[in-house]
């Protein structure tokens, strides 16, 4: 068997022979679907390309000229790490080789598992390298909204451009905070990037979300992408550490969750797998497992 691979760094010539596949599941699809829908809006408006790797990758078997999986390298933070969907494994060795082909200094690799472990795995052999988890992640789709048996005190809120220092400040603690409870010593995404227009642009949009406590105090935060054919992903969802523990991240994420189906969106969320707390939660107000995913990491030697 064998496939055909279609590289492009133009997200709308990505979406015209992906579409098919993207739609038939997109839930799983979900953060390839919103980086290209964003990235196309980009161009639409006449943004060049960014100056880091920004590029897509379609799989099609020969035989039957159908996509059997993507590819697409467009994280603006080091090290740029490749997003890989579910594919045979045979097209996940094929996309490695032509990766080193073409030159691609490839040292992380998230995604679907097999699917990327396959890859990230025949990269390292073919460049002489090794690789390692450093994060087992899950995606989750809300099934039967299921409302949380502890109501705290105050009330969810739309935050306003007022509350943008405190929400950038939050989403920047978030990976840190994240990797320290599920016990890893670095946090996932470690180059990742977010700033004051970021920021200002979600609050503009109605994608950030407050739980105020009955003082009016900001206690909670839960934001959300904005749906990509018809798929909403929850995230990130913070509570400080004073805060939590008394329900105010159950309480704010089913009242997003329920505003997004609302308004007709079918909603997701990741979670990482070694934070027994959080899952729990979202298992608790309806989230259903859909698919085992990883960061995987390729390294010039193994870890001791």
């Amino acid at each position: 068997m064998s496939f055909a691979l279609e590289f492009t760094e133009d997200p709308r010539t990505f979406l015209v022979g992906s579409r098919a596949l993207l739609e038939a599941d997109p839930v799983l699809a979900t953060v390839v679907a919103s980086v290209t829908a964003q990235a196309s809006a980009a161009r639409e408006r006449g943004e060049a390309a960014p100056e880091h790797p920004q590029w897509w990758l379609t799989v099609t078997d020969e035989t039957t000229g159908e996509p059997v999986g993507v590819v697409m390298r467009t994280a603006p933070f080091v090290p740029h790490p490749l997003y890989v969907l579910p594919m045979p494994d045979a097209a996940a060795g094929q996309v490695a080789a032509a990766l080193v082909q073409r030159g691609e200094d490839v040292s992380a690799v998230n995604g679907a598992l097999p699917a990327a472990r396959t890859l990230a795995t025949e990269l390292a052999r073919r460049t002489g390298r090794r690789v390692h988890v450093h994060e087992h992640t899950r995606l989750h789709v809300l099934k039967r909204l299921v409302e949380p048996k502890v109501a705290p005190d105050g009330l969810a809120r739309v935050a306003v451009p007022a509350d943008s220092p405190l929400s950038l400040s939050w989403f920047r603690a978030f990976h840190t905070d994240a990797a320290e409870q599920a016990g890893r010593l670095e946090p996932s995404h470690d180059g990742e990037q977010f700033d004051d227009a970021d920021m200002d642009a979600r609050i503009a949009d109605g994608r950030i979300w407050l739980w105020e406590d009955g003082l009016g105090t900001p206690v909670s935060l839960v934001g959300f992408n904005a749906p990509s054919f018809g798929v909403a992903r929850v995230g990130p969802v913070y509570t400080p550490g004073a805060h939590r523990g008394r329900g105010y991240a159950s309480m704010l994420t089913a009242h997003v969750s329920r505003v997004l189906r609302a308004a007709g969106a079918e909603v997701c969320l990741f979670t990482d797998q070694a934070n027994p707390t959080s899952n729990k939660i979202y298992a608790a107000i309806g989230y259903e497992p859909v698919v085992d995913m990883a960061n995987l990491v390729i390294t010039t030697r193994a870890r001791a």
